[in-house]
């Protein structure tokens, strides 16, 4: 699946907000390596620059679009195409920042228990999740998947990803290695435009897959299928904005 950085940074201010929640729980006050793993066009790159250095801090990604962004945005940071899910880091670093990539990778339990062994002592593994699958944004892509004549796409696979384990799984798998581990969760409450802004953010992210299997053919007729099931689910605010209610996770664990 090919992500879009410029349709990625259309909501830069509300994407970076977790990034810069999490860093500011990360008890390191100086290192000597960090990299920031799903980089992404390079937001998060840049908030654990403004804090550490340049010198300090590179990047990994997937996708050639995303590190393509990320090389023009900091120029003479080092970003690397990696596959998280193989991926072994060449030295103990003191920062794994992780800002909603690992929702993806459904045995990125297993990834943390090897990332928690390529910290140095005393390391950070922090990583942000959205948890948003109950929400209706997700839900209604389930429906409109199944409410239309692209619904046969999606008879054998759905596109949907698998929901989080729950935060004892994530503390029972860090502590072992860990001196401390922090878990917690976070309610964003944005305010949109209108609805077809929801649509526009989750194009970006959650909706790709249902797209990519809808094909070519049913996307315009797919999105306006969700839109208006968007439109009906998101009550608009008196000044005629919506809220896209937003539940992440988060997690740093100190490597003993």
């Amino acid at each position: 699946m090919a992500w879009s950085a410029s349709q990625y940074v259309k909501f830069e201010d509300e994407r970076t907000r977790p990034a810069r929640d999490l860093l500011a729980q990360v008890p390191l006050e100086r290192i000597s390596k960090a990299i920031d793993l799903g980089c992404g066009p390079g937001n998060s790159t840049e908030l654990i620059i403004d804090r550490y250095g340049k010198e300090a801090v590179s990047g990994l990604d997937s996708d050639l679009n995303m590190l393509e962004a990320a090389r023009k945005r900091l120029a003479g940071t080092t970003f690397t195409e990696a596959d998280l899910a193989t991926w072994q880091p060449d030295e103990p670093a003191d920062l794994f920042f992780a800002n909603a990539v690992f929702q993806w990778l459904p045995n990125h339990l297993d990834i943390f228990d090897r990332l928690m062994d390529g910290l140095a002592r005393g390391g950070v593994l922090a990583v942000q999740m959205p948890d948003n699958l109950g929400e209706p944004t997700h839900l209604l892509m389930e429906e409109s998947a199944h409410a239309g004549p692209w619904k046969t796409a999606f008879e054998i696979k759905t596109p949907r990803r698998n929901p989080l384990p729950p935060p004892s799984a994530y503390y029972s798998r860090l502590i072992g290695k860990s001196a401390r581990v922090d878990i917690w969760h976070t309610i964003y409450n944005h305010p949109m435009a209108d609805a077809e802004a929801i649509v526009e953010w989750v194009k970006g992210t959650g909706l790709m897959p249902y797209l990519a299997a809808a094909g070519q053919e049913h996307r315009e007729a797919f999105l306006a299928d969700y839109l208006a099931r968007v439109e009906k689910a998101y009550r608009k605010m008196p000044d005629g904005r919506v809220l896209l209610r937003f539940p992440r996770v988060f997690m740093v664990a100190v490597k003993s």
